[in-house]
């Protein structure tokens, strides 16, 4: 019994021992950034329970600590994990301070798009969703436009099988309702909303910035999907030279160049060149026409910035962009073009564009803003000749105002001219058909002002109106209403966004199908703008845990209801296209889900996108909208081997079934199917850093090989004997361009190499 009251005794003396070593060991210290303490980070030993968040002023103290030696970890949203290894014995206590550098590879906090200035992504408002160039550089691709299709809800449509012209959806929505940016400036839209989306160097790009739902009150007309907002380069930030190069199995060659100098003390120029060429006449399918588009393309970037007192803004900046594009037959020459013997689509774009932002001299922030731009179109679709000439000019002057900690106010005046001109009916002052005459000029002058309401430190409201007086259309209001609320360390955040939008439709510009093929063209009354309102409910999570897993989740519900939509009619008669406003109405809703997860060297970001897109006419006939999908989902996944330098990056998607744009009819039965199949793009790259900014990556494009005539029993383009329509039947296939839905490029190999100078 004694020896039993020793033993008792001799444990509860270590225990106490145990338990006052665990008790004195410390580790305290600060997080902070490049302009201050960081509140609310997280801080905890890797591999352990113990951890802790910084209080208000970015202190933390960790106690209890059992002897050892840890992996100390501090991380904060969208900022880069800062480790140090400890060790800690008998009654120690370090100070450790760290010092978080923002990961511009995940996340840049500061965006404009959702209010025209500057403000941190988390404290916004309206949802924004921002990609970076090491985004991009995950799938590399010649054009922003095909860099779109690894992105949660946005999907590059192909229009045309022949000329392969396409424009970007937004949770279903045609291209025609995205509006896209450079800058902030709305250059690109009308003519090159088909076919002005390429060029863009991406050797200059900083980020892409992407808001979904209307955004007509800053933007005005079109924003009513969403908008895209290419930003550049700040001149400081940028290299002093960068370049990208690659090409692929199939003949394809893509070139980016920009460069930093200086003009003198006070100027700084960004220069940044494009070159892609593609002259390969591939026919896999054996209809004897090119599956993938002919291109010849080049676009220069320019963008000055002066250093004014005071550090006032004043940056301006221009692009011009030249393009040949063919598709067709694989025998045309350009001597058959617009000919009647040799079917081609050839396609010359000549563009030039102006941008910039001046700061007035004033103790206020006044901002000038403004944009011009020309857009030369010269094409034919087979002996169909569209010539267009389109011209915009674009300012607006705001204020930012904050008349106290709670009321950040912006006030802005706009205006906005349109010239257009094509050799269409649309334009043409003997107009045969049942639509008005389009006018050579259109003039939108507009007001806005939003306020910023912060309520208290998690709580605040988005107010904002714009009024527009367009030429034809006349008065247009958008109102636009946005709550946020948000916990204590940021790490939840609730978004509910209200807001309406319009458009004014030019039917030549926007739909291709109206042009390629034979298809007459018929409007049954005169085209009304499309208004719509919408609404939005977005949930934003933040998971840190304590081995140093990083998980953000993103969820929206979204809905979207028209008026006077306009629609097209391709199936009442075969040989024409109908065009008039929707009698009923129509509806866009679904639910959208992010997540993004980083530990160490592995990197995810994955998506899904679950919609409905329909009409109903005034009998109640609910119809789902063609070419739209019901389900998408997004994958990227990477990680980096760090002992070899070495990055392995996988891509995808997938999307359900389509309804496809059969010729159907009482009298005859398209053999196409009316239904797309369930269809996957994928690829695989490996990427090697070397010393000096150097990196060399190959990889493999549409590594299923798929394409959309691959398991089809009938012609794809239809009758491709015939594409004049000269000869072919009522009851039989007539050649058919918009019978299209993915890209038609099978698999390939790419190799490419990167190198940047600082």
């Amino acid at each position: 019994m004694k020896l039993i009251y020793y033993q008792l005794f001799f444990y509860l003396f270590f225990l106490n021992i145990v338990e006052s070593k665990v008790q004195d060991n410390i580790v305290s210290g600060t997080v902070s950034d490049s302009s201050g303490v960081l509140p609310f980070a997280n801080v905890f030993l890797k591999n352990t329970s113990i951890g802790t968040t910084t209080d208000q002023f970015g202190n933390f103290n960790l106690k209890n600590i059992p002897d050892g030696e840890y992996t100390i970890v501090a991380s904060f949203i969208s900022y880069v994990n800062d480790k140090r290894n400890i060790s800690i014995y008998g009654d120690s206590t370090i100070i450790i301070d760290f010092t978080l550098e923002l990961d511009h590879s995940m996340i840049d906090q500061i965006v404009v798009t959702s209010s025209i200035k500057p403000v941190s992504k988390l404290e916004s408002a309206v949802p924004v969703e921002v990609y970076t160039p090491t985004f991009l550089k995950y799938n590399p691709s010649p054009s922003i436009f095909e860099s779109m299709q690894n992105i949660n809800g946005v999907r590059p449509q192909v229009n045309c099988s022949v000329c392969n012209t396409g424009d970007i959806h937004i949770n279903g929505l045609e291209g025609a309702y995205t509006m896209v940016m450079i800058d902030g400036m709305p250059i690109v839209s009308g003519l090159s909303t088909v076919y002005g989306l390429n060029g863009i160097p991406q050797s200059i790009i900083e980020r892409i910035e992407i808001v979904k739902g209307p955004a007509s009150t800053l933007y005005g007309s079109e924003a009513v999907a969403g908008l895209i907002n290419v930003i550049t380069k700040k001149t400081e930030r940028a290299p002093i030279f960068a370049t990208d190069i690659f090409g692929t199995s199939w003949g394809e060659m893509n070139t980016d160049f920009s460069g930093k100098f200086n003009l003198g003390d006070n100027i700084v120029s960004l220069l940044g060149i494009n070159y892609f060429n593609f002259k390969q006449r591939v026919d896999n399918n054996n209809d004897n026409f090119t599956d993938v588009t002919l291109q010849d393309r080049v676009s220069i970037f320019n963008k000055l910035n002066f250093k004014r007192k005071r550090d006032l803004i004043f940056t301006i900046g221009g692009r011009y962009i030249y393009e040949d594009r063919f598709g067709g037959e694989l025998d045309w020459t350009y001597n058959d073009r617009g000919g009647d013997i040799i079917y081609g689509e050839s396609i010359f774009t000549g563009r030039w564009e102006v941008f910039g932002v001046y700061q007035l001299p004033f103790k206020e922030r006044i901002l000038l803003e403004f944009s011009a731009n020309q857009h030369d179109h010269n094409s034919v679709y087979g002996n169909t000749s569209y010539i267009g000439n389109q011209k915009i000019g674009f300012g607006q002057l705001t204020w930012n105002k904050q008349f106290n900690e709670d009321h950040d106010l912006l006030f802005g005046l706009g205006m906005r001219y349109t010239y257009y001109d094509d050799n269409t009916p649309a334009t043409s002052l003997n107009d045969s058909l049942n639509v008005n005459n389009f006018p050579s000029h259109t003039y939108l002058p507009g007001v806005f002002v939003q306020d910023e309401i912060k309520i208290n430190d998690y709580n605040k409201i988005f107010l904002g109106i714009r009024y527009d007086n367009n030429s034809i259309h006349g008065n247009i209001f958008t109102p636009r209403f946005n709550y946020k609320w948000s916990s204590k360390n940021k790490q939840n955040i609730w978004r509910i966004g209200y807001g309406t939008g319009y458009r004014v439709a030019n039917v030549f510009t926007e739909d291709h199908a109206a042009l390629s093929g034979t298809r007459e063209v018929v409007f049954l009354s005169d085209l009304n703008p499309e208004k719509s309102y919408n609404i939005n409910i977005n949930y934003l999570k933040r998971i840190f845990t304590n081995n140093g897993w990083n998980v953000g989740f993103d969820a929206s519900l979204f809905y979207t209801n028209f008026n006077n939509k306009i629609y097209a009619d391709y199936e009442s008669d075969l040989r024409k296209i109908i065009y008039d406003n929707l009698s009923g109405y129509a509806v866009s809703n679904g639910l959208s889900i992010n997540t993004d997860i980083s530990y160490e060297e592995f990197k995810l970001l994955g998506g899904i996108t679950l919609m409905n897109v329909y009409s109903v006419d005034d009998e109640l006939i609910i119809k789902r909208q063609e070419l739209t999908e019901k389900f998408t989902a997004t994958w990227t996944i990477r990680y980096f081997f760090k002992n070899l330098n070495l990055s392995f990056n996988y891509n995808g998607n997938l999307y359900s079934p389509m309804i496809l744009p059969t010729q159907d009819s009482e009298s005859f039965d398209d053999p196409r199917p009316s239904k797309s199949p369930w269809w996957s793009l994928q690829s695989i790259q490996l990427i090697k850093n070397f010393e000096g900014n150097l990196q060399l990556y190959f990889g493999i494009k549409n590594l299923l090989n798929w394409t959309p005539w691959k398991n089809l029993n009938s012609p794809y383009l239809g009758n491709t004997k015939d594409p004049f329509i000269r000869n072919t039947p009522s009851n039989v296939l007539i050649f058919d361009p918009s019978y299209v839905y993915a890209p038609n490029q099978g698999i390939r190999f790419f190799v490419g190499i990167r190198y940047g100078l600082n």
